[in-house]
C-alpha cells in the first residue's frame, strides 16, 4: 500500500533536533513504524525557518546541540505564536538527574534519557500530542465569533488563585512525608489522601492537582483511570510517582491518562516543576473553556433584551414541532411586533427605542413564564413559542401578551409623562389529531409565513390586537 507524506502528518509531525546523524535516524524509525511523520534537523542555525516550514505538532531535541541547547530550541519555539503551544522534549545522553531539574526549571515540557524503549517514547509522545490537541480544540471554539445578535467579546481573564493540589498514596505515612517536603518549597494548598479513601480527594475541594503514586499491581493503574473518568478530577493535572525506572509501568500510565510520570522514586523539586508548569497550562485551558461556555451562551442571547435570538428561536421551535407530532400535542407560534416604534424612535431616539424594547421584553417574558420561550428575532419583532398548548390557551396568552404592553404606559428619561405603548400580535395553532410514528411535522418556515401572515392582517386592523391562523397540521 503506497502511503504519503501527507497521509502519516495526520498522526502528527515530529522534528527532531540531534547533532549525531545515527541518534536522529534511530529516533526516525522508531516514530515513522508508529506512523508519525518526522523531519529532522541538526542545530539551531536554520531552525526559525525549519519551524515554519514543517509547524510540528512536537519536538524532540538533543539535550545540546553543536550551536546551543535544548532550552535554546523552547525559547525559539515559543517566539512563533503558531508554535507556541507546540511541547519540546528533551533527549538527554544519560540518566543524569541534575540535568534533568536543569531542563525542566529551563521551561522544556519533559526530558528522557538514553537507553529509553520504544513504548516509553511512544506513550510520551502520545500524553504530549493529546495534550496539545486538547488545546487546540478549544483554540478554534474560543477564537470564533458568536452568531445571532450577540457582539463578540474579549478573552476571559480568571484572577490567579492558590492551586488545590491532592496526594494519594498507599500509606498515610508516605503522604504525609510527600506533603512535609513540598510545603517547603510550595504555596500550594496541599491535602493528603490514601488510595484506599478515594471518596476523601472526590469529596473535598476539587483539585488542580493530584500527585498520586503508582504501583505494579492492575489496581493502581485502575485508580489513574478512574480518576479520568469522574467529573470532579476529569480535568485535574495527574502526576504520576514511581519508585522504580519502570518504563512499561510508565508507560500504560501514560496511556490512561497521566500528564507526566516522576521515575526513580518522589523527588519534591522534580513534582514541583512539573506541577509548576502543568498547572500553569490547566489554568489556560479552564479560561478557554469558561469562554467557550460563555460565548455559547451568548450565541443564543439578544445582548440588548437579554432574550434568546433568532437562532435559538428557530432551534427551539424546530424540537417543539417534532416532539408535538411524537406526542400527539398542539403547539403555537406568536410573532409579535410593537406598534408605531419608528416614531419612538424618531421621537426618543435609539436610546429611548431601545429603553422601550428592554421594559417591553421583561414584560413579555414575565407573562409567557414556563409555558414557552421568547425570542427577539427582529428590530421590534418577537417570536413566542408555545408547546404543548390549546388554541384557546393561546389566544389567552397571546390577549395577556397585548395586555401587559398596553396597561401600563412606559417611562422614558426624555418624555414629559409616561408613553403609550401597544403591540399586534399574529397566532398560527398546529394541532395533530393523533399520536403517530410516521408523523411529519409542517415546514416551519410555512408556519412563521402563517404568523406573519396573521400579524399583518392585526396590524391593517388597527394594531392592539391579535390575530389567529389555524395550522392543517
Amino acid at each position: 500500500m503506497q502511503s504519503t507524506v501527507n497521509d502519516m502528518s495526520v498522526q502528527g509531525t515530529i522534528l527532531v533536533l540531534d547533532g549525531t546523524s545515527t541518534n536522529r535516524i534511530m529516533l526516525k524509525v522508531q516514530l515513522t513504524a508508529a506512523w508519525y511523520h518526522v523531519v529532522q534537523g541538526e542545530r539551531l542555525r536554520g531552525l526559525p525557518g525549519l519551524l515554519r516550514r514543517a509547524k510540528p505538532d512536537l519536538v524532540l531535541t538533543s539535550q545540546t546541540l553543536p550551536d546551543g541547547t535544548a532550552a535554546d530550541v523552547k525559547r525559539l519555539v515559543m517566539t512563533d505564536p503558531d508554535l507556541i503551544d507546540v511541547p519540546v522534549v528533551a533527549i538527554a545522553q544519560q540518566n543524569d538527574k541534575a540535568a534533568r531539574l536543569k531542563a525542566l526549571s529551563d521551561g522544556l515540557d519533559d526530558v528522557l534519557a538514553y537507553p529509553f524503549k520504544d513504548t516509553f517514547l511512544l506513550a510520551r509522545v502520545r500524553s504530549l500530542l493529546r495534550a496539545r490537541a486538547d488545546t487546540q480544540e478549544l483554540q478554534v471554539g474560543t477564537s470564533s465569533n458568536p452568531v445571532g445578535f450577540a457582539e463578540p467579546s474579549g478573552v476571559l481573564i480568571m484572577p490567579a488563585k492558590t492551586a488545590q493540589v491532592a496526594i494519594l498514596t498507599k500509606s498515610s505515612c508516605t503522604s504525609a512525608l510527600w506533603e512535609k517536603a513540598l510545603s517547603k518549597q510550595a504555596t500550594y494548598n496541599l491535602s493528603t489522601h490514601t488510595t484506599s479513601n478515594l471518596q476523601g480527594v472526590l469529596s473535598g475541594p476539587v483539585p488542580d492537582a493530584i500527585v498520586f503514586e503508582i504501583s505494579a499491581n492492575p489496581s493502581g493503574l485502575n485508580l489513574l483511570a478512574d480518576l479520568k473518568s469522574r467529573g470532579t478530577t476529569r480535568h485535574a493535572v495527574l502526576i504520576g510517582v514511581l519508585e522504580e525506572e519502570n518504563a512499561e509501568l510508565a508507560s500504560e500510565a501514560l496511556d490512561r491518562g497521566a500528564d507526566a510520570i516522576c521515575m526513580g522514586g518522589f523527588c519534591a523539586e522534580e513534582t514541583l516543576l512539573r506541577l509548576e508548569k502543568q498547572i500553569a497550562r490547566k489554568t489556560q485551558l479552564d479560561q478557554m473553556r469558561a469562554s467557550l461556555r460563555r460565548r455559547l451562551v451568548e450565541s443564543w442571547i439578544d445582548p440588548l433584551t437579554g432574550l434568546h435570538n433568532r437562532r435559538y428561536a428557530m432551534r427551539a421551535m424546530d424540537q417543539i414541532m417534532h416532539k408535538a407530532g411524537g406526542a400527539g400535542q398542539g403547539f403555537a407560534i406568536m410573532l409579535a411586533d410593537l406598534d408605531h416604534f419608528k416614531s419612538i424612535n424618531d421621537t426618543f431616539g435609539h436610546t429611548g427605542g431601545d429603553l422601550v424594547l428592554t421594559e417591553a421584553a421583561k414584560r413579555m417574558k414575565q407573562t409567557v413564564g414556563a409555558a414557552g420561550f421568547v425570542a427577539r428575532i427582529g428590530g421590534e419583532e418577537f417570536m413566542v413559542g408555545l408547546a404543548n398548548t390549546t388554541q384557546a390557551n393561546a389566544l389567552d396568552l397571546a390577549r395577556e401578551l397585548c395586555d401587559c404592553i398596553r396597561d401600563t404606559p412606559f417611562d422614558l428619561p426624555d418624555a414629559s409623562a409616561p408613553i403609550p405603548v401597544t403591540i399586534s400580535v399574529g397566532l398560527i395553532m398546529a394541532q395533530p389529531n393523533v399520536v403517530s410514528q410516521s408523523y411529519h411535522p409542517p415546514r416551519l418556515e410555512g408556519l412563521i409565513k402563517s404568523a406573519d401572515t396573521a400579524l399583518y392582517a392585526a396590524k391593517s386592523a388597527g394594531r392592539n390586537q391579535v390575530w389567529v391562523r389555524q395550522s392543517a397540521a
